[in-house]
């Protein structure tokens, strides 16, 4: 009988997230994700939703509106500074800054641009303001064991040291 994906089934699928607008492949994972349907939700509801009743081999397309995920772009985070001003380990397209503000709070930006005199990092999610287009493909579907319903996902026992843990040495 073929499992299909419902709570406390154990799901291992892949996924590519594609700009509605251009068709551009914008994020793909290609190892499994595997989680434990109802128990972790991994993906945003919309797609657990869609997922709901599939079975393995079957691939499903979920369009996104990210502004209902990470909220309206907010300019406010996008800050360009003279290059000159930024450490050196920061000056490269995609480098991720962890930055705080005087209330402790961490928010993480990205160096999204750069050229000879300037620099400019972005607060926003990168999908924040898009719409895209989740295409999954899922590769496995079976009953979860009871440790996985509790951690939500696969749980990888150790290797078998047959007790010399417990022998003196």
């Amino acid at each position: 009988m073929k499992h299909t994906i419902a709570d406390n089934r154990f799901v291992e699928l892949t996924y590519r997230i594609l700009d509605q607008k251009t068709g551009d492949i914008l994020t793909t994972v290609e190892f499994p994700l595997g989680y434990v349907h109802g128990s972790n939700d991994v993906l945003s509801p919309q797609v657990m939703a869609e997922l709901e009743g599939k079975s393995a081999g079957e691939t499903i397309s979920v369009p996104i509106d990210c502004t209902d995920l990470y909220g309206a772009r907010d300019e406010s985070l996008v800050i360009t500074d003279l290059i000159e001003n930024v450490p050196e380990e920061y000056r490269e397209v995609g480098t991720r800054i962890l930055m705080e503000n005087d209330k402790g709070q961490a928010k993480s930006f990205l160096v999204t641009r750069m050229d000879d005199k300037t620099l400019t990092i972005d607060g926003n999610h990168p999908l924040c303001g898009r719409m895209v287009v989740f295409e999954l493909e899922i590769l496995s579907v079976r009953d979860a064991t009871d440790e996985e319903i509790i951690a939500g996902g696969k749980v990888d026992k150790g290797p078998d040291l047959g007790g010399l843990l417990t022998r003196p040495i």
